[in-house]
């Protein structure tokens, strides 16, 4: 019987659950800012860059590295360095010239390499005439 009696007090008699309080949405609240000399008294928080920050301070690390690399292995000094030139003496060959000017190569590469940077057809060459030794 007093299971009846529960029953009878509720809606209709179905048991209804009781009501609870509506979930509080969580709103912006104020926040008091300091001023003045109370700015200046608190530390600084530490800088955190962004993604792009990230991705601009690394792409720009990268290619000062690179532009130092290419000049440090002699990119840039071999550039603005003027080609070594010789004036033929009586009696001198080019194998001579080559053996004496070129001599990291064989005498054979250095002649083939002098004959192309200066556009000579053959290896002959006269007394007095201009030489370019190429670097090499």
């Amino acid at each position: 019987m007093s299971a009846l009696a529960a029953l009878d007090s509720t809606l209709e008699g179905y048991a209804v659950p009781a009501p609870s309080a509506p979930a509080r949405r969580s709103q912006p609240r104020l926040v008091l800012v300091p001023t003045g000399d109370a700015v200046l008294s608190e530390p600084q928080g530490r800088l955190r860059p962004t993604r792009a920050g990230r991705l601009l301070i690394t792409t720009t690390v990268l290619l000062v590295a690179m532009v130092t690399a290419f000049l440090g292995l002699g990119g840039g000094a071999a550039a603005s360095s003027a080609p070594q030139r010789v004036t033929v003496q009586a009696g001198e060959t080019l194998s001579q010239i080559a053996a004496e000017h070129m001599s990291g190569s064989s005498i054979t590469s250095a002649v083939a390499e002098i004959q192309l940077a200066n556009g000579l057809s053959s290896a002959h060459v006269q007394a007095g005439q201009t030489i370019v030794i190429p670097k090499g």
